[in-house]
């Protein structure tokens, strides 16, 4: 779907052409948008997606389904994995990445607020991690994002009801607990996909199963998760 930026794909070539040389991310960005007149969501589309090849290669080997680790622990970086989704159920514009995950462009982590929309997606979740008898499965949340208890206790209740042996919290620097998980982890945030060897792109799994759902191909070819 990238009708609303025709030169989207060319953008990204030229992107990826100068990472893979060792241009700094930053300034290589700004200089293909201005080249080719890209606006701030096309800008973050390129940003979130593209990679140099070698580090989307090595994300791509870390990158396991779900249906592949039956009955293992796991845990997911809740406000991550639900904002999304969230973002996904939105119609909101989400990447599919050169390194395999699936990911929003909507900036909204800050902003994100529990709505009655925020039950819809947590039920959408356990359904997927029931059907491919996902767990014993962790949640944590952080904790200085707004009503992070109260969203780590609807997960629990939520989770439970599908029969799911889950805890959920709200924690300060959920990033420590899920770079040093035991299991599998379930995020698209790059810097704990480098730092663990075992990764789950839950949301995506789950926004492949819904094509009406704005993805937009950006990624290089190579090893994917679509059915």
């Amino acid at each position: 779907m990238t009708e609303s930026w025709p030169n989207l794909p060319e953008a990204a070539a030229d992107f990826r052409f100068l990472l893979a040389r060792g241009y700094p991310r930053k300034a290589a960005l700004g200089l293909v948008g201005n080249r080719y007149g890209l606006d701030e969501t096309a800008r973050r589309l390129l940003h979130r997606g593209v990679f140099a090849p070698e580090v989307a290669a090595a994300r791509r080997a870390k990158l396991r389904r779900l249906r592949e680790l039956p009955g293992q622990p796991l845990a997911l970086d809740g406000h991550n994995v639900l904002i999304t989704l969230s973002c996904a159920a939105r119609h909101l514009p989400l990447v599919a990445a050169d390194d395999g995950f699936i990911r929003d462009v909507g900036e909204v982590s800050r902003a994100f607020r529990v709505s009655a929309a925020t039950d819809r997606v947590l039920a959408l979740m356990a359904d997927y991690l029931a059907d491919q008898a996902a767990g014993p499965v962790e949640v944590f949340y952080d904790a200085p994002l707004s009503l992070s208890g109260e969203l780590a206790g609807r997960t629990r209740e939520i989770f439970a009801s599908r029969g799911l042996a889950v805890q959920a919290a709200a924690v300060p620097v959920p990033e420590r607990l899920l770079s040093g998980f035991p299991g599998a982890i379930a995020t698209s945030d790059t810097a704990l996909i480098d730092a663990h060897a075992t990764v789950v792109d839950l949301a995506g799994e789950i926004i492949r199963r819904h094509p009406a759902w704005r993805l937009i191909p950006i990624g290089e070819p190579g090893p994917g998760l679509a059915e």
